[in-house]
């Protein structure tokens, strides 16, 4: 048993040395950076992900630099990333950041866990990254590496699946550890190659509701306001139920209503 865990942690460490991929957040221990990529990078594959972090830090250096910006600002860099309403929910982080913790991203789980947008995947991440912190966190890729090297069943439990990765980790090498079984997952033992599947799946985007709700916030953020009635003669091709799209946008505190029209929540 412990001969077979010290051989798989030497084929996935030796592979990330040969081939482990050169990523900006790697070359940073700074909690805001790792935070920033974190939440850039659910849902959102990595190629995307580079160009609008680097160009997030030269804007908003630091939390409360984000912390100070006008919404409208924010979801303008956040364009082509999806999912709006993760920036609002960074931009409501920064807020707190700069304003309970002194502008320093908190360092623990307990802490972090109570900022807007971080569950606790991504509070692990954030300490495994940037303070190498003897945690165990897991992805789809990491999901799929161990359940094909600990020849598990694939309708193992999320809880089953922690332990299992717990006690794979070697102690002292977290971070490395970490990124290593994402690169073998994302560049070697791929769902393709393993036949195992995620958990779950994405929907078609083009013509979904998160479709047209990427193309309203891209419209409010390059133009002054927004009317339900421009809306529909803006895309006649909706199949979706605008009036609720916009009532869901609204509640998440991403637009505002102003007598018929709509714009960025100032």
């Amino acid at each position: 048993m412990k001969e077979h865990m010290q051989a798989f942690q030497k084929k996935i460490l030796d592979y990330y040395k040969q081939k482990g991929r050169n990523l900006p957040w790697r070359n940073t221990t700074n909690r805001y950076h790792i935070l920033v990529s974190e939440i850039m990078l659910q849902q959102t594959q990595v190629d995307r992900v580079i160009p609008k972090y680097k160009e997030w830090l030269q804007t908003f250096k630091t939390p409360s630099a984000l912390a100070a910006a006008p919404l409208s600002k924010v979801l303008q860099l956040w364009s082509g990333l999806g999912y709006n309403n993760r920036a609002k929910r960074l931009h409501d982080a920064a807020k707190i950041i700069a304003q309970k913790h002194n502008g320093q991203v908190p360092d623990t789980i307990e802490e972090l866990i109570k900022l807007p947008g971080v569950g606790p995947y991504t509070a692990r991440s954030v300490l495994i990254f940037a303070d190498n912190e003897n945690l165990a966190t897991v992805d789809t890729n990491i999901r799929r590496i161990l359940i094909h090297e600990c020849k598990l069943k694939e309708t193992i439990t999320d809880k089953e699946l922690f332990r299992k990765a717990q006690e794979t980790l070697p102690k002292g090498k977290s971070r490395e550890w970490h990124n290593a079984l994402m690169d073998y997952g994302a560049q070697q033992l791929t769902s393709k190659a393993s036949g195992i599947k995620p958990k779950t799946t994405q929907p078609p985007f083009k013509g979904s509701r998160r479709y047209y709700r990427g193309r309203i916030i891209n419209h409010l953020t390059s133009n002054e306001d927004l009317s339900l009635k421009k809306a529909k003669k803006l895309f006649p091709d909706c199949e979706q139920d605008l009036t609720t799209i916009f009532q869901e946008l609204e509640q998440e505190g991403l637009i505002q209503k102003k007598s018929n029209t709509y714009r960025i929540t100032s």
